[in-house]
């Protein structure tokens, strides 16, 4: 930020009333005691934006004027005024501060977290403020304390500066004081209000031609003066370019591409912000000291030739260039050399020197260059990080990071990113125009014209070209260790406990697939509301109920196949395998139970995806969708296929018990009766039991069958959740299907069709087709049904809509609740059965599920999306009752 000299800012708060600070900043209040500083802070801030030295006194000592506490209470105000700028909001303390010392500390504060410090100063006359200390019965000292506090005050005012305050407003009446307002002002960084689409452009060095080609690559139309220069470029379609710094030096042109970004930028149609090389040019220009090395003399030589009035405008272009900026929300962040998380919107030297310069280890290397430390490899920030400076043959995707210097004035390219679509988009340097001290390698061929929609292979002006991705990194178990907090798009932040964390950690770590194939976890499903009819737990007219009332104008019913829920990714070939996905033990994919366990051992699982492949091939999804890779949500059939063990050991043992004990049972109750014995109650109680075991033994046993490999395994895919470049939750539940009928086909021995009918809830009639399907699919022995909003994704009036509602039928409940659950009184406790907290579990698990969708199809960092899927499997540990 611009500072305001103390004598400017007391002018304009008395001319204009008027006080602008920095929307994230320290303010500090300065004031002798009785000058107000508390009522002013109450008028113009928030409660909970003050931090008042008197009240922290008060909370370590129960006496606010205990000044023997003084010490705890600046210690308690400096924690949390550090926990509130660490968290990036305004924070104002509410102290005399009229000691150097007192003021020393915070703006240390300040410094420490990179944001700025503001004075406000109430410098009132003594007379004012002994009268009202007068008046306030707290207040037990004398007007001497008063007398020696405004002497330090004004023996001070003249150091603020100096000791590192950037604005000082200073109040010199009590009018100054009642008629000042307060302007919060967003850091010259913040221009998170700009939403794109933007072009971001790497290290020009000079290269004028290479960037007029690279701008006509992207869609840009020059505009020149009389003398045939570029001086601006416009995109027919409103995007924007920004360059990321070191737009001078080395190269034949700097004036050129200094004159073209100028216009830009000028013109409203660039950003730009400053690299090193404008650093120093600006300082040399100047006429300071600086050590004329890596291409300052050419462009000194070159500047030369130009007029006064255009090294003049030069000069105040560098001056204006902000460190760093951050865009689209935060989205984006734009700086030369990188930044990391904690230092993104924030203004300090700190944040400018890592801005320009980067991190580095201290060191130097055999050539004599600064060793630079790879901070993109730690980087956790959810912001995307575009960047230049250090050198590289080839971008490459780092965490959600990417360099864009590729050395063009070296002979490489000249490279940008369109945003937000994540396109590298380059063009060839026309020669090397600049020895580096550092060997430059030439960027690797192209490796042909295998071009797919895809974010990590690059569109490259002249031809496709695949930019280099890195192999995922180990992922840190501090990424999904202890209490964690996930943003989501569609359901804002979600929380996991640590201890569910903990018991995810578990099961991810020992049984799991390779964390590269585990790209998605499907989310638990709530079932409908209680029905009202006396002899069902549940019927589909609460599935029509429950998406009428949230505005649901249609419904898909599907099947629901009894087996288990698998989610299967399958590549092309092992090619796209290795490329996309590292390929983890030359697998083409992986299929993974609903905790991301594989269903079979390597061999059946590669047979398997090699069919899913063939069939997808069939159908004509990879051209079609223009992806390497489909990420399928399905059904595996039969249920003994995963849970041939729970079979065994609960449901069989339970039906072979009942069979034997109850027959034998109502055999003696019969000879009771016929021997004159009273026991007709319990005889009959107990052939309905009898009846009971037999249903519940023919349910699990028509879902299962013997399987040898593949033989006997079938899949019933239902969605396609994601390709390369796109999550498809906005496709209605027809086209899913309809990709899944294509699959049938295409393969009818392994696949199965998934029945269903489209309902509007609003039509009666539809409404009891539906609900007399239901009963021919679960009379017939079928699981029963979920019920889906037709258009899948859907916000209704109070948030994100449950995904899909089960319906599950009357004898398919036996093996969830028991097998008498049916007898009346059995049937009138379960009524009672909570759904609020299943129903919130589904909404965040499916959020959770989007997100990590959304990150896939952008491209971004494994970590990031292993956080989304680690948190599913983590709230499954919440308890729930497991038969909902």
């Amino acid at each position: 930020m611009t500072s305001t000299s103390t004598n400017e800012a007391a002018r304009s708060a008395t001319s204009d009333h008027l006080l602008e600070i920095p929307a994230l900043s320290l303010v500090v209040l300065v004031g002798a005691s009785g000058s107000g500083k508390s009522t002013f802070a109450r008028t113009h801030f928030a409660s909970t934006e003050v931090l008042s030295s008197d009240f922290c006194r008060g909370l370590v000592a129960d006496d606010e004027n205990d000044q023997s506490a003084t010490k705890d209470a600046f210690d308690v105000l400096h924690y949390i005024a550090g926990k509130r700028l660490a968290a990036g909001r305004l924070t104002v303390v509410d102290a005399t501060n009229v000691q150097p010392d007192a003021r020393r500390s915070l703006v240390g504060l300040a410094r420490e977290h990179d944001v700025v410090p503001v004075a406000i100063v109430l410098d009132l006359p003594e007379r004012v403020c002994i009268d009202r200390n007068a008046g306030r019965a707290d207040r037990t000292f004398g007007a001497n304390v008063v007398r020696r506090q405004s002497g330090q005050l004004r023996r001070g005012l003249r150091n603020l500066k100096r000791e590192g305050f950037r604005t000082v407003h200073r109040l010199t009446s009590e009018a100054d004081v009642d008629t000042v307002t307060i302007s919060r002002t967003r850091l010259y960084n913040d221009l998170r209000h700009e939403t794109g689409p933007f072009d971001v452009i790497g290290d020009v060095h000079g290269c004028r031609a290479e960037l007029e080609d690279l701008l006509v690559a992207l869609g840009y139309e020059a505009t020149r003066d009389a003398h045939g220069h570029p001086v601006n470029a416009r995109h027919p379609d409103g995007r924007r370019a920004v360059f990321v710094g070191d737009l001078v030096d080395r190269g034949p042109d700097t004036p050129g591409v200094l004159r073209l970004v100028m216009g830009m930028v000028a013109d409203g149609s660039a950003f730009c912000v400053p690299g090193n090389h404008e650093s120093k040019l600006l300082r040399a220009m100047r006429g300071q000291n600086v050590r004329v090395s890596h291409g300052l003399a050419e462009s000194m030589e070159q500047l030369a030739g130009e007029s006064e009035e255009f090294r003049a405008d030069v000069v105040r272009f560098l001056d204006g260039l902000i460190s760093h900026y951050v865009l689209d929300g935060g989205a984006l962040v734009v700086s030369h050399a990188g930044l990391s998380e904690r230092l993104q919107g924030r203004a300090s030297r700190r944040v400018r020197a890592f801005c320009l310069y980067g991190q580095t280890t201290g060191e130097t290397d055999e050539f004599g260059l600064p060793v630079r430390y790879p901070w993109a490899d730690d980087y956790r920030g959810q912001a995307m990080v575009l960047y230049g400076h250090t050198p590289v043959p080839t971008p490459e995707w780092i965490n959600n990071t990417m360099c864009l210097d590729t050395g063009c004035v070296f002979g490489g390219r000249l490279t940008a990113v369109r945003y937000p679509e994540r396109e590298v988009v380059s063009v060839p340097a026309a020669r090397v125009y600049y020895e580096s001290a550092k060997p430059f390698p030439p960027a690797s061929p192209a490796p042909g014209a295998d071009t797919l929609r895809n974010p990590q292979l690059q569109a490259v002006a002249g031809g496709p070209r695949q930019a280099t991705r890195r192999e995922p990194d180990v992922l840190d178990i501090t990424d999904v260790a202890g209490r964690r907090v996930v943003e989501t798009q569609h359901h804002g932040r979600i929380s996991v406990r640590e201890e569910n964390a903990a018991a995810a950690l578990e099961v991810m770590s020992r049984f799991a697939v390779d964390p590269r194939w585990l790209l998605y976890l499907p989310p638990t499903m709530s079932p409908v509301a209680t029905s009202t009819r006396s002899d069902l737990l549940e019927h589909p007219d609460q599935a029509f109920d429950a998406y009428r009332a949230e505005g649901v104008g249609a419904v898909v019913c599907e099947e629901k196949h009894m087996g288990s829920r698998a989610v299967a990714l399958v590549c092309r070939n092992l090619a796209a395998a290795r490329d996309r996905f590292g390929a983890p033990g030359d697998a083409s994919g992986a299929v993974w139970t609903r905790t991301g366990r594989p269903f079979f051992g390597s061999d059946v699982t590669k047979r398997l995806i090699e069919r899913l492949g063939q069939a997808a091939e069939s159908a004509g999804l990879f051209d079609e969708l223009a992806t390497s890779w489909l990420l399928l949500d399905a059904e595996l059939l039969p249920w003994s296929a995963k849970a041939e063990d729970l079979l065994r050991h609960q449901y069989a043992s339970v039906g072979a018990a009942a069979r034997t004990a109850l027959p034998a049972a109502v055999s003696v109750l019969e000879q009771a009766a016929t021997s004159g014995l009273d026991v007709t109650p319990l005889l009959e109680r107990t052939k309905s039991r009898q009846a009971n075991a037999e249903v519940f033994t023919a349910v699990y046993r028509q879902y299962c069958w013997a399987t040898e490999g593949l033989t006997g395994v079938r899949l019933a895919p239902f969605q396609l959740l994601a390709s390369e470049g796109a999550s498809h939750h906005d496709k209605t539940h027809a086209w899913h299907l309809d990709i899944a009928d294509r699959l049938v086909a295409a393969d009818g021995a392994l696949f199965t069709a998934t029945r269903r009918t489209f309902v509007e809830v609003t039509d009666p009639e539809a409404v009891g087709v539906a609900a007399a399907w239901w009963d021919d699919l679960t009379s017939a022995g079928g699981e029963g049904m979920v019920v889906k909003p037709a258009a899948n994704l859907v916000r209704g009036r109070r948030g994100l809509v449950q995904p899909g509602l089960k319906v599950r039928g009357r004898d398919y409940l036996r093996l969830i609740y028991g097998p008498d659950y049916t007898e009346p009184v059995n049937l009138e406790r379960l009524r009672q059965r909570g759904l609020n907290h299943k129903r919130s579990l589904a909404a965040r698990e499916y959020a959770l599920g989007l997100e990590a969708l959304d990150r896939l199809a952008h491209g971004e960092p494994l970590w990031r999306i292993h956080e989304c899927v680690f948190a599913v499997l983590a709230l499954e540990s919440e308890p729930v009752d497991p038969r909902l």
